[in-house]
Formats: structure tokens, C-alpha cells, sequence
């Protein structure tokens, strides 16, 4: 008998060592991986997801249509929407593996403040900004006096304040700058009107208490009002491409070139024609 208890004892041991494991020890090891930056789950059986964050119009609705085609590739897309300010941060530390809602200018400008590592991986679309109005149909019809609303933040107030420049109601200071720019940048006004600055998510929601307001065609069609009613607006030359923004360090990671090449084919420039007639114009 002795010499049977010995011979078992370390099935014994190994049985006893199991049992006391930690049923979450799985999870700590995956986590710790994600952590480190190993290969995302799903990669051992031969397929890749990244998480994306995005606006939903027009970002998401393209990455949805791109999304089949990658998913046969064996690349799934996560798919999040997040208040824009964020999204960057968490891009930024690993939380999302992209971010698809910016043009580079804004994204420099928040990178260099913030100490952000991400870079432009594409560009994939311009919205162009424009002036809408809920009381009146045409240029013309303007009134002396009227309040335009137009967004406060850097890059947009320079495209805000360039459109109405354009379009003959401002005169601006030569030599101004991008990230510098403000209604105090304004040497004349060549028609009586009072602009007003406000943050850009603001601005649709009260567009009523404007003659006009400026903003971005995302934020239109988001809000279901028609594009097609554009006032004045960017022309396709605009430089404020919308990109896929991401860690410096995955700019050539194969599953992120292959989202970027996937999003810039013919197909989604036909899509994109299509679907925003002039509202979406492709960066490609």
C-alpha cells in the first residue's frame, strides 16, 4: 500500500494545484497582453479586430460599408462613437486602435497641446464647412444686421471666417494664421452683420436664434437638415481632409494599411458621390 500512496502522490499534487487556480487568471494574462501591445484576441486564429472610434455621419456610415469586404479579409472593425475631445486621449493610450472624426490640422494642433503621439495614417473625405440658415433661401437674402453664429474653436473659425471673407461680407487682416485667428482678425466688415462665436456642438442645437450659422456638413447631416439648402460653403479644393488618425507606432501595421486602402477605393468614392451629393467630397 505504501508503495501505491507514493507513486500517486504527485497526480495528487497536480490536481490539488489546478483546482486552487484562479478562474480569472485567463483574463489577467489577456489583459496583460493588450496591455504590452501583443497580438489583439482573435489573431491565433488567423483574424485581427481593431477598434475604431468615430462621428457617425459621415465616418461610421463609411466605415460600415467597408466593413464586409475587410471582415472577408479576416480584419473586424469595432465600431464606437465617442464625444470627439476624447477620442484622441483614448487613441492615444491604447484604448481604440484608430480614430476617424478630424482633419490634420485640428489633429496637430490637439497632438502638439496635448502631448499626443498620433499621427495621420489617410486622408479620406473633406466636409466642406458652409453657411446654413433657417430663414432664408439665398445669399441675397441676408439681411443688413444679421447675426451669423460661427464656430469658436481654431481651424473651423478660420474656415468660418474665410468662407465669409470669400463671399464678400468680411475684409480679414492679411498674414492671418490658421490656429490664430478670431473675429478680432477682422479689418472690415463690408456688409453690417454681428458674428458670434460659439463652441461648434452648440450650434446646431440653437441655429433658430440665428439669421445665419457656419459649421461643419457632418453636423448637418447629422442633425437631418438638408445639405442641399448650403448657403455658401468650401469648394472641393478645401485642405481640411478628414483622416484616420493613430499611434506613430502603428502607422504601417498591416491591418490599419488595409482599413486605409479599404476606405479609399473607387467604390467608396462612388458611395460617397452617391449618397452626400456634394456634402462629402472624397480626399483621394
Amino acid at each position: 500500500m505504501k508503495r501505491t500512496l507514493i507513486l500517486s502522490l504527485p497526480a495528487v499534487l497536480l490536481f490539488i494545484l489546478a483546482s486552487c487556480s484562479s478562474p480569472d487568471a485567463g483574463k489577467s494574462a489577456g489583459t496583460a497582453r493588450a496591455v504590452q501591445g501583443a497580438p489583439p484576441d482573435g489573431a491565433a486564429s488567423g483574424r485581427t479586430t481593431l477598434k475604431i472610434v468615430a462621428d457617425v455621419v459621415p465616418h461610421q456610415e463609411l466605415l460600415e460599408f467597408v466593413k464586409p469586404g475587410l471582415a472577408a479579409r479576416g480584419i473586424d472593425l469595432d465600431i464606437y462613437n465617442t464625444e470627439g475631445r476624447l477620442a484622441n486621449e483614448q487613441t492615444s493610450n491604447g484604448e481604440f486602435d484608430a480614430n476617424f472624426f478630424q482633419h490634420e490640422p485640428y489633429l496637430k494642433s490637439v497632438a502638439a497641446e496635448q502631448g499626443f503621439d498620433l499621427v495621420n495614417a489617410g486622408n479620406i473625405h473633406v466636409e466642406p464647412i458652409g453657411a446654413y440658415s433657417e430663414k432664408y433661401r439665398t445669399i441675397e437674402g441676408i439681411p443688413p444686421n444679421a447675426a451669423i453664429a460661427i464656430p469658436n474653436d481654431a481651424t473651423n473659425e478660420f474656415r468660418a471666417l474665410t468662407i465669409l471673407a470669400q463671399n464678400g461680407f468680411i475684409r480679414l487682416k492679411k498674414n492671418t494664421e490658421v490656429f490664430n485667428t478670431s473675429i478680432l482678425d477682422v479689418e472690415e466688415y463690408l456688409k453690417p452683420i454681428k458674428l458670434v462665436e460659439l463652441d461648434a456642438a452648440a450650434i446646431i442645437r440653437i441655429r433658430d436664434q440665428f439669421d445665419v450659422y457656419i459649421t461643419n456638413t457632418n453636423k448637418v447631416l447629422e442633425a437631418g437638415i438638408d445639405t442641399g439648402g448650403v448657403l455658401f460653403r468650401e469648394g472641393s479644393d478645401s485642405p481640411y481632409a478628414n483622416i484616420l488618425a493613430v499611434q506613430s507606432g502603428r502607422l504601417n501595421d498591416p491591418a490599419i494599411r488595409a482599413l486605409v486602402a479599404a476606405l479609399t477605393t473607387e467604390e467608396v468614392r462612388a458611395f460617397i458621390e452617391s449618397k452626400y451629393r456634394g456634402a462629402v467630397i472624397p480626399a483621394f
